[in-house]
Order: structure tokens, then sequence, then C-alpha cells
């Protein structure tokens, strides 16, 4: 790709509506000013529970037409957030929702669970070498929560890295990604905004989940950035409210098809777990690319 803005941004997600829930004020926030944000998707979500009674024929057991759906989702939640360049990874449906943890769809045909490591981040290397990316976004180890595709995910993103930097493996010129970060949300800012739900709107929903049922959620000691995504609040929520099939919003809070409330968070943080911090040690970054050379941010920037 010709002509890329200096600062340049690659997610890692693994289903449609991750991206949305996790960064989707700060995807909003680098489109704005300027930087190109890339999306990977991982696989369709085929194996997503309905909400909307409206659409539950759409479900793997029925119809099993949800994941065509969901692409036409996330292109929605995309508008909503200003990015333009969002893929799946090896093209739509190449590989499949691996559903829960411990499910026979683990390990039926295409599944991302079962995918081959090498072959799948080879798809995610040429991205990476065609972009060319200062900073990427996945998630941790465990995948925030133990979904398998979001372990997958991680993996793939983690070993794309490596790939892609060495000039021995594959095609195109070789490129190394300056930070990696973890999505993460610190406890403290979870148990925030839990009780403001309480606080301001205990019945919104059937019911409140729990603290741990928030992927991601860390000591505050663990957060090594932020990113304030307030200005974007409305493009994050809209955002959120593309993907109907999966996610009920109601003002600052939302929904999975458990029905148990949650908090919007439009502030976003992060775990840097490769490369330099831009910032000294103990404080938080508030720019992702910060200490990045060549990416200094303009006046009045969005993120």
């Amino acid at each position: 790709m010709k002509d890329l803005p200096a600062r340049r941004l690659l997610l890692v997600h693994a289903h449609p509506d991750d991206e949305s829930i996790n960064n989707g004020a700060t995807m909003a926030a680098y489109a704005a000013e300027g930087a190109h944000v890339t999306l990977v998707t991982c696989t369709l979500g085929e194996e997503g529970e309905v909400i909307p009674p409206g659409l539950a024929h759409l479900a793997a057991d029925r119809d099993g037409t949800l994941g065509a759906h969901r692409i036409g989702e996330l292109a929605a939640a995309m508008r909503e957030l200003g990015v333009t360049d969002h893929r799946f990874l090896g093209g739509p449906g190449r590989y499949r929702d691996s559903g829960m943890m411990g499910t026979e769809q683990n390990h039926r045909p295409g599944a991302f669970w079962d995918a081959d490591l090498d072959e799948a981040a080879g798809h995610l290397v040429d991205v990476i070498r065609s972009v060319r990316p200062q900073v990427l976004i996945t998630y941790d180890p465990e995948g925030g929560y133990g979904h398998p595709d979001h372990i997958q995910a991680h993996r793939v993103a983690m070993r794309a890295a490596d790939l892609a930097a060495d000039a021995g493996h594959g095609t195109g010129a070789p490129h190394s990604v300056d930070k990696i970060y973890w999505n993460r949300v610190p406890r403290s800012a979870a148990e925030e905004g839990f009780a403001r739900l309480r606080e301001t709107a205990p019945g919104v929903f059937p019911g409140i989940a729990a603290i741990d049922d928030v992927p991601g959620v860390v000591d505050d000691a663990e957060i090594t950035a932020e990113i304030d995504g307030a200005r974007y609040a409305a493009a994050k929520t809209a955002a959120m409210r593309a993907h109907a099939t999966q996610i009920a919003v109601d003002g600052p809070f939302f929904a999975l098809s458990n029905d148990l409330g949650q908090p919007v968070f439009t502030t976003e943080y992060y775990q840097l777990a490769r490369g330099r911090a831009g910032v000294e040690d103990g404080a938080r970054e508030h720019d992702l690319f910060a200490g990045v050379p060549g990416t200094e941010a303009a006046p009045g920037a969005g993120a």
C-alpha cells in the first residue's frame, strides 16, 4: 500500500463485535486524527447467540447464516468508527468460529482453534508487511476470558509479528512492529463502572454481570497505557449497536446474550507487552505511538 499515513495501527480480534467493545473509542480517536487503522478479524462469529427474536433464524442451529449477516454488522460498525481498512484473516470464512472452550465446535472443519498456527499467522504476515504498522493490539495469552478463538488470535498475532520481522520468512520486505499491546481493564475502573450501573440503572437489564466476567480485568499496576475516548463515546456505542445480533446497548451500559449489564468503557486500557514505553517508568502512556520515531502526534490530534 502506498502513501500511508505516518501512524499505522493494527488490531487483531477473534469475532465481529470484539473490536467495538474493547477498542471502539481508541479506533475512532486514531482514525479521526488521521492514523491508518487496520482491523483484522479472525472468524465470522458463526457460533454467536442471537439476541433479537426477529433474527433468531440466523443462528448456527437454524439457518446457519449468522456469519454472513455479521459481515454486514461489522461493516456498519466500522463506518461509525471511521475505519475503512477492515479485513478477515485469510478472507471471509477462511476460519470458522470455534464456539466456547470444550465444545464439539472446537474441532469442526475449519475451526480457528484447530488452525495451523504458522499458516494462520502467514495470512497476518501479509497484512503486516503491506500496512507496516508500528503498533499492534490484541489479547493477552488467555484471550481475556479463555475463549479458544481469543487465545488463538493472541497466538496468531504474536507469531505473525515474529515472522513478519524475519527476512528469511516468506515474501515481501520484512517489518518489525515497534509496540504490541494487550487489551486490559484496571480493576478500579471496572469497580467504578459497575457501581455506576448499580446506582443509576440497576433495572436496565435483567441482571448485572460480575466484574470478573469482564475480559482482561487486572490489577491497576499492570496498566501501562490509557486512551481517553470520551469524545468518541457516541461513535463507540453506535458501533456496538451496529452489532445488533450480539449486543444490546442502553445509554452507557450494554449486555450480551446473557442479559447481564456491563458498563461501556470510553477510556480504554492497555498493557505494553513488547516494545519500549514512551514515558518514564511507572507512568501511563496516553498515546500508543509514544516514543516511536516519526509518529509524533499533530497538534489537536484525536488521541
